[in-house]
């Protein structure tokens, strides 16, 4: 079994800086590099971006449903993906929020997390709004492969608040629930491991302002990476940044698409806009 992904991403983080790389091709980039709208046209915007960037930092995040669009071609793009990311050493943190229950999760796990399925990258983003529980078969499955999961805690767009802000009876918020069940996965594989950061993360994005204090959510405690989109082309900076994520920085993996993939399809001019964008996430977090 490889490392733990905490432990690895706290390696890859260390070497090429606290970015990740949304791989985002969305219809209207797609014409703005004048390709075409189909499997053709983001089998070469994925590659272009691979190419740029692969090896270079410390994440990629191909967003599965505008691979989804393009029908089977469209997820043998994907597959390509994480098949690059595997031989440039580059973390793949499939970007599918898959959710559901019993068999169905299971089956969500078996495809995106157990060893030698073509589309199990290094880790996956999850929707716990089903219940914590009901992603069992995936957390399962992450620990026996290594693998990483990123739950889904407090996003940036407006109607998540209805749902991950609301408290139970005892005044508890659902993302404060979230962060606690996530804390307790990752304070077993850290005592046992001693790694920095344990392989269960959640998704809190980089403009949510106080909304995790006011919601009682602990990020430091939870003691696993922190996948933040909105990074750059969003609106968050340092001081968006600090005012987020305070004293847990240090496992802010800061997501950046719009900000890198602008600059295509010129390869050097996409490497540069990583680069770029890295030292801006990397002054914002010290």
């Amino acid at each position: 079994m490889a490392a733990a992904f905490g432990a690895r991403l706290a390696e890859a983080m260390d070497a090429h800086g606290p970015l990740c790389v949304g791989i985002d091709p969305h219809p209207g980039l797609l014409a703005a590099w004048g390709l075409p709208d189909d499997a053709s046209g983001l089998a070469a915007f994925a590659r272009t971006v691979m190419e740029a960037v692969g090896g270079r930092v410390a994440a990629v995040k191909p967003q599965s449903a505008l691979f989804e669009r393009h029908g089977s071609a469209g997820v043998a793009v994907l597959e390509e993906v994480v098949a690059a990311g595997r031989a440039t050493g580059t973390l793949v943190i499939v970007d599918a929020k898959r959710g559901d229950i019993g068999s169905t999760m299971a089956a969500y796990a078996d495809a995106y997390l157990r060893d030698g399925s073509p589309l199990a990258g290094d880790a996956l983003t999850v929707s716990p709004f089903l219940g914590f529980g009901s992603l069992e078969p995936a957390v399962e499955a992450a620990r026996a492969t290594g693998r990483g999961l990123f739950v889904l805690a407090l996003t940036s767009n407006p109607e998540g608040a209805s749902v991950q802000h609301a408290r139970d009876a005892s005044g508890v918020s659902v993302a404060a629930a979230i962060a606690g069940q996530a804390r307790l996965l990752n304070e077993r594989e850290t005592a046992a491991s001693g790694a920095e950061l344990g392989s269960v993360g959640l998704v809190v994005g980089a403009t949510i302002g106080s909304a995790a204090h006011d919601a009682g959510v602990d990020l430091a405690a939870v003691r696993g990476p922190l996948l933040a989109p909105g990074v750059g082309a969003q609106g968050a900076g340092a001081a968006e940044l600090a005012a987020v994520f305070g004293p847990a920085r240090r496992a802010v993996l800061a997501s950046s698409s719009r900000g890198v993939l602008a600059a295509g399809p010129d390869r050097e001019a996409l490497r540069r806009a990583a680069e770029r964008a890295c030292a801006e996430a990397a002054a914002a977090l010290r």
